[in-house]
């Protein structure tokens, strides 16, 4: 897939899974499935934090956020994933290729900074909880998550520019199923040295701070936790972060070996595989995690099933 030597390249080829062979309907019914639970599991954790009173808490608005990101994240990645599965490849336009970068770099740039506001919030309800509620009212959660997005959105506007800037020419083949961004920048045939630096200089205040300001968190609930003496106590404190800490563990966990731990003798169908887990699983099984271990969102579906089953009768 070489255009002619110094054409400009208007369109991106996406290799995706190659050789799947017998696997391919397999491995198709499969990502699909996994996208209608994810779409299924997250809108309805949405409208149930929207619609039930029950769930009208700081901890449950910031859920819904991160569901969203979710929500977005899977609908504008897996989409063009099925059809490199079902076509061993897919063709997408350089456009097409820009605007999915920057929804998921901006998706993926939110749900950094959701966790880490959802870890000050159970921070605050464990260690302050006398002063939770004057803080955490309903005007600061919704600075918070304007201060989320504003945030995620401005940084990878910044990023995804210096990528929609370089010049394409003659290589338009990327070894991935969707269009990251440094596997982006391989197809430049002008200096990336600068797009690299500040990519990797603006991970510091979206990936990395929030990742100390989540660990440092953690450090004060579990000394917190550690002072209760009974051990009701203590399971009823952890309970309540349990999800998050989950969560928190599953997300930065799949960046981090995908991202930082050295892939020189990872091969490219291991990399691949890694990148599944934050942008096929996760959004997955965030909301299933949440809703497993939250009583609060199991009553709040049970009590909609029951409305449901009346007004049925």
């Amino acid at each position: 897939m070489q255009m002619n030597n110094h054409s400009m390249v208007t369109e991106i080829f996406l290799l995706g899974f190659q050789n799947l062979n017998n696997f391919k309907i397999l491995i198709f019914s499969l990502i699909l499935l996994i996208h209608i639970l994810t779409i299924y599991g997250n809108v309805l954790v949405i409208v149930l934090v929207t619609i039930s009173q029950n769930l009208h808490s700081p901890m449950f608005f910031f859920l819904q956020q991160l569901s969203l990101s979710d929500l977005l994240q899977s609908m504008v990645i897996v989409p063009i994933l099925l059809r490199t599965v079902i076509n061993e490849g897919a063709k997408i336009s350089l456009i097409g290729c820009i605007v999915q970068l920057y929804i998921f770099a901006a998706t993926e740039s939110l749900q950094c900074l959701l966790l880490t506001v959802m870890s000050y919030d159970r921070y605050l309800a464990i260690c302050n909880p006398l002063c939770y509620s004057s803080i955490m009212n309903h005007r600061f959660c919704v600075k918070l998550i304007l201060m989320s997005w504003l945030l995620a959105l401005n940084f990878t506007t910044v990023t995804v520019i210096t990528a929609a800037t370089q010049e394409f020419c003659n290589q338009n083949t990327i070894n991935h199923f969707f269009c990251d961004y440094f596997p982006l920048l391989e197809l430049s045939c002008s200096d990336t040295s600068l797009a690299r630096i500040l990519a990797i200089t603006v991970s510091f205040p979206v990936i990395l701070i929030p990742f100390i300001l989540i660990i440092g968190s953690y450090i004060c609930i579990a000394h917190e936790i550690l002072k209760i003496t009974s051990n009701i106590g203590r399971q009823k404190a952890f309970s309540t972060c349990s999800s998050h800490l989950a969560v928190v563990s599953i997300f930065y966990g799949s960046l981090i070996v995908t991202y930082v731990v050295p892939t020189r003798n990872q091969s490219q169908t291991i990399g691949k595989l890694l990148s599944l887990l934050y942008t096929v699983v996760t959004p997955f099984i965030n909301p299933m995690i949440y809703s497993l271990r939250s009583t609060d969102m199991k009553n709040a579906l049970g009590n909609i099933i029951k409305k449901k089953t009346f007004y049925q009768r």
